[in-house]
């Protein structure tokens, strides 16, 4: 009975954390460097993390550097920077790449917002098909007769404030991202 809620929780603190890790990613108005992170390199034939490329930096409210390790690999970095359509120009100076982060543009403003809507509501998604999957297992059971319809309401009531308490993790996630691209 414990091990449905106790999978419900797992998987909903999985979806938090990559909720979190994926509303860093948007770019607000601010250098930040978990804007650039999991950005993918082409290096050698093969797709690489930026963060394994060179060591990210921002010492400066709108500014972001790149000290890139391999010499080679400078332009490569640079190429998937401009590609990510962040709104960045990278500059290069031998292994070092500035980025200088403009300010964002009321209507960038909205779209990144907007993006931050559908992260969030695809984490809820996935919530929601974890709770199918929980609730599918309780009605499987029941109809084996391994739960009674009492077991059977509880497991679903504490289903429901398991999910209500994630639900508003994820829209306080949201609330703060909002906040933060609307702050000038």
């Amino acid at each position: 009975m414990g091990a449905e809620i106790q999978e419900l929780e797992a998987k909903g603190k999985k979806s938090v954390e990559h909720l979190k890790r994926d509303l860093q990613g948007l770019r607000s108005g601010r250098a930040s460097t978990s804007t650039l992170e999991s950005l993918q390199v082409d290096y050698y034939g093969s797709r690489v993390p930026m963060l394994q490329m060179g060591l990210l930096a921002a010492p400066e409210p709108r500014l972001m550097t790149i000290q890139v390790y391999d010499a080679s690999a400078v332009e490569a970095v640079e190429k998937a920077i401009q590609q990510a359509d962040l709104g960045f120009n990278p500059s290069r100076e031998g292994n070092l790449i500035r980025i200088v982060v403009p300010q964002l543009t009321e209507e960038r403003r909205k779209e990144q917002i907007k993006k931050a809507h559908k992260m969030t509501e695809d984490a809820r998604v996935g919530l929601r098909n974890v709770r199918r999957e929980v609730l599918e297992s309780v009605k499987k059971q029941l109809k084996d007769k391994d739960l009674t319809e009492d077991d059977s309401r509880r497991i679903h009531d504490e289903v429901e404030k398991v999910m209500a308490k994630f639900g508003k993790e994820l829209d306080a996630l949201l609330a703060v991202k909002e906040k933060e691209l609307m702050d000038i």
